[in-house]
């Protein structure tokens, strides 16, 4: 039977191993706005004064090839992360962490834009925001079971459920290029799987006095441990050698955009 207490082992395990996921999103992988499908046009100024007041209603604070991120996209992605069910320390995502995450999934997208592949089911999106609804934690109060309550919730942290159903789209169909991109062309031996067993596992159980299972019970979660590993490297040298090619450009305070 699989013992599964030392979850704070495969936690650390699992810190590298869901970089697609901490690096896209908290979610929401791409530019993210709420309602919205994409990133606003290139030509949005740096300032965009209202016609009567002047007040600045939103800020450029970055440009990637051509595509703009905003001081408003920045905000709804820490109170997306806000919301998380299996989020961290929402103290630990700040402001440049969120632009960080902002631009490598706009790198992404430009990247999955180019290779169209058949649109997320309605069915499947509806399992995955089902699951959601059930993990979050400050979602019980809210009775998201119900859809008033689910919508309720939504609109207490700056989402519609319109909204936020093609950001969370828009988060499978970044995961599933990823998936198709990387993942298929990577295989992990028996012998990478016994050792990561015996020399990560086996101790971290011993440290914690627990029995560990045997290694046949949980062979397939080490093996996608180990992708998700081997995922997030190759992940990472492409945002590097993206970020590297293309024109990434952060803004400073006060400066208009080009």
């Amino acid at each position: 039977m699989f013992v599964t207490r030392p979850n704070s082992m495969w936690r650390r395990a699992g810190a590298c191993s869901f970089v697609l996921i901490a690096v896209l999103w908290g979610e929401a992988v791409c530019a993210g706005q709420t309602g919205q499908a994409g990133p606003p046009p290139a030509n949005v100024s740096a300032t965009t004064p209202t016609a009567e007041q002047g007040t600045v209603l939103d800020r450029v604070v970055a440009v990637v090839n051509g595509d703009v991120i905003l001081e408003s996209d920045v905000d709804e992605e820490r109170r997306f992360e806000s919301i998380q069910p299996y989020r961290g320390s929402t103290a630990e995502f700040s402001r440049e962490r969120a632009v960080q995450r902002l631009i490598d999934r706009t790198l992404i997208l430009q990247q999955a834009d180019l290779e169209p592949g058949a649109p997320i089911p309605d069915q499947d999106l509806d399992a995955q925001l089902a699951k959601m609804r059930n993990d979050i934690p400050s979602c019980a109060e809210y009775h998201c079971e119900t859809e008033a309550g689910w919508e309720k919730f939504l609109n207490a942290h700056g989402f519609t459920v319109a909204g936020f159903r093609e950001r969370w789209r828009r988060r499978m169909k970044l995961l599933r290029f990823i998936e198709i991109r990387f993942r298929n062309g990577i295989s992990i031996s028996d012998d990478e799987i016994k050792t990561y067993y015996e020399k990560t596992m086996l101790p971290e159980y011993a440290t914690q006095k627990v029995a560990p299972p045997k290694l046949e019970t949980i062979s397939k979660r080490i093996e996608e441990v180990l992708l998700q590993q081997q995922v997030g490297n190759l992940l990472r040298d492409w945002l590097r050698s993206l970020r590297a090619q293309g024109n990434v450009r952060i803004m400073s305070q006060g400066e208009v955009s080009p």
